[in-house]
């Protein structure tokens, strides 16, 4: 059975739909990347799995349970939790203070999931006491993954991590991610760097309109001509 099992699930704004019966499923231990451009539905699909869209028609099944109608903490509480574009961290806090939001549901274990989550991330216990604003890009990146880890999420959804940040920082990100992976954790990525998300994930579906067009193992994605030609910049004329 799929952890996480999306079936023909339509969203709309208002008259107008933004999801076209989409149908995805992820298994336990797997990174799956969303592929598409800018309004392909790659965020929608992240936000309707996290209960900040409803659906139309179409149900999402995440450890076999019907969580379509169910709120945002409801979702929270049974392990999903959304790192969202933009990073979304509270700048007047501290990077301590930060964390500790993420744990508001296993309070009674924060004190242990921080200091994992400090191991995870070095440069976040350095800068423990320092206000979120004061943090670099890449820093605060790692604070909104690290607020997410707090949660001991059985599905991480990720949304442009190394969005706006320099290449090296990139680096640092993505090998973030794998280690994450390698802990066990499924992740469903959602990313512009398509060569990124392709190279580190087990299996991938391109949204275009908000249809899904293409969906298959990474590594047949890297390879397809029209992934080469739309995601990857490629010329395939020769």
């Amino acid at each position: 059975m799929a952890l996480l099992e999306i079936d023909a699930a339509e969203v709309r704004y208002g008259l107008v739909p933004a999801l076209h019966g989409i149908s995805i499923t992820i298994e336990q231990g797997e990174i799956v990347t969303l592929l598409g451009a800018n309004g392909a539905g790659k965020s929608t699909t992240l936000r309707m799995i996290s209960g900040l869209h409803h659906l139309s028609t179409g149900v999402v099944r995440f450890d076999g349970h019907d969580i379509s109608r169910l709120s945002p903490h409801e979702i929270v509480d049974l392990g999903v939790l959304h790192v969202p574009e933009g990073r979304r961290i509270f700048p007047a806090m501290t990077v301590e203070e930060n964390l500790q939001i993420g744990a508001y549901r296993l309070r009674h274990k924060s004190e242990a999931v921080l200091g994992a989550t400090y191991e995870q991330f070095p440069v976040l216990y350095e800068r423990r006491r320092q206000l979120g604003s004061n943090l670099s890009g890449g820093e605060q990146q790692m604070l909104a993954i690290g607020r997410a880890l707090m949660g001991e999420p059985r599905l991480l959804l990720l949304d442009e991590p190394s969005m706006g940040l320099a290449p090296m920082i990139v680096e640092t990100i993505f090998s973030t991610i794998n280690t994450i992976r390698e802990s066990g954790m499924t992740i469903l990525l959602v990313e512009q760097n398509a060569a990124k998300a392709l190279e580190l994930a087990d299996r991938g579906y391109v949204l275009e309109t908000g249809s899904i067009v293409l969906a298959d193992d990474a590594k047949v994605l890297l390879a397809d001509d029209r992934v080469r030609m739309a995601y990857l910049g490629e010329d395939i004329s020769e």
